[in-house]
């Protein structure tokens, strides 16, 4: 029982098991214990003090990260996300995957990613810009259009990254847009940018309900998270026919088995992408993950399909939208019950495609229109599901681990071709 306990603890921290799926995928591959010692941590991690002047006078220090998994391939690529809860492990791990996610769609990126340790709900809009340039002068020796590109991530938005771009140019004398994506529109943004991750999920979705036999029409759909990822699925999967059952925030969830009204919660939820606190007969959040249902998307926080409940999943397509909300231990439950698991590193990949796009315009000066993004990020999301949907039928693995057979694969090889292996 205790080794059981000690296994599910291990499959809960995010940092670890990245680490075991990358050595078991390694394996696979036929690569020895040496290249799963270059690829098991980021080659370059940054720890900064950013000290801002707060509204009221004072001085507050904020600890920031960015780390570097891997840059064999190309520059690094990722998000910063302003949390309180962000620690060095988990950005560590992040960070992995986005070089797992540019292996799956085929980009010419490492893995990078960044985070602040702060609460962005306490802090009015100066403050956040003083962190926000702050931040850019700590890290600015190892970022840059060709070394290190940010992005948005959980509570940063193009704003915050209009402000990190100005400072970036500030600091290099010359105007630089291709330094960051995530940006607004007017400042050398993408268009399909800020829809780009649920676009992703959406694409993924279309490709296993046609696996599995099943109509996306009609199909019965719960979402965990309504923020940016879960809101935009929400709607395209109302648009396309599906049927939205249920929905949820940090506080809890709605549940209509007839479809609810997602224009209305859209038009009714806040910044923040919460709308629960306007219901009386709510759900909770444990609650919404075991209703019966054909696709279940965890669009929230990691952690959430464990050991304990994975058996009372009754979904039979899981599509993860955030960021390790399946641990390896559910993952296995899951796949033993013949559920469909598009894994995280897949699904939302639509996110940094759409920023390779955005970097791509940048370097050319030429700017596509929205079609055109859209066109491109369903090839590249179509091409992706396939092949590694096509690597699990071939191996006799889940789509996890084949995933990251086929990420790691593109890194393994430019590590070696190097000659760092």
């Amino acid at each position: 029982m205790a080794k059981e306990q000690k296994k599910e603890k291990e499959s809960l921290n995010l940092f670890y098991s990245t680490q075991t799926v990358i050595r078991e995928a390694l394996t696979k591959l036929g690569y020895n214990d040496e290249m799963f010692e270059l690829l098991k941590e980021p080659i370059r991690m940054l720890t900064v003090r950013i000290p801002v002047r707060m509204d009221d006078g004072s001085v507050k220090v904020f600890t920031g990260y960015r780390s570097q998994h891997n840059d064999a391939v190309g520059p690094t690529k990722g998000g910063v996300r302003f949390h309180p809860d962000v620690d060095e492990e988990e950005v560590k791990a992040l960070s992995i995957w986005m070089s797992l996610k540019c292996g799956i769609t085929n980009l010419p990126y490492g893995g990078g990613k960044g985070g602040i340790i702060c609460d962005p709900r306490q802090m009015s809009m100066s403050e956040l810009e003083r962190l926000s340039r702050g931040y850019v002068r700590a890290i600015s020796q190892i970022v840059g259009p060709t070394k290190d590109i940010p992005a948005p991530d959980v509570y940063t938005n193009s704003q915050i990254m209009a402000w990190m771009m100005d400072e970036y140019s500030r600091l290099r004398e010359f105007d630089s847009p291709g330094f960051i994506t995530g940006k607004p529109i007017v400042l050398g943004g993408s268009q399909g940018r800020e829809t780009a991750t649920a676009k992703g999920v959406t694409i993924c979705i279309d490709e296993a309900v046609k696996k599995k036999g099943i109509e996306l029409k009609g199909a019965r759909v719960v979402i965990q998270g309504f923020g940016n990822a879960g809101s935009y699925l929400a709607k395209f999967l109302h648009d396309a026919g599906a049927k939205v059952i249920a929905v949820s925030d940090v506080y809890g969830g709605v549940y209509d088995p007839n479809g609810l009204d997602i224009d209305y919660l859209l038009d009714r939820r806040d910044s923040f992408g919460t709308f629960s606190k306007l219901f009386t007969n709510t759900i909770t959040n444990k609650e919404l993950l075991e209703l019966d249902c054909d696709i279940l998307v965890p669009a929230a926080i990691s952690n959430q399909i464990t050991a304990e409940n994975a058996a009372n999943i009754k979904a039979s397509i899981v599509v993860e939208a955030a960021n390790g909300p399946t641990t390896l231990e559910a993952t296995k439950i899951l796949t033993e019950r013949g559920v469909l698991l598009v894994p995280d590193i897949l699904a939302s990949a639509g996110g940094v495609t759409v920023s390779y796009f955005e970097w791509v315009q940048n370097n050319q000066g030429y700017y596509w229109s929205e079609e055109e993004v859209h066109e491109k990020l369903a090839n590249v999301m179509t091409r992706s599901f396939e092949t590694i949907y096509q690597t699990a039928q071939t191996h006799q693995v889940d789509m996890r681990l084949a995933a990251y057979m086929v990420g790691i694969k593109k890194i393994a090889e430019a590590s070696s071709f190097r000659g760092w292996v």
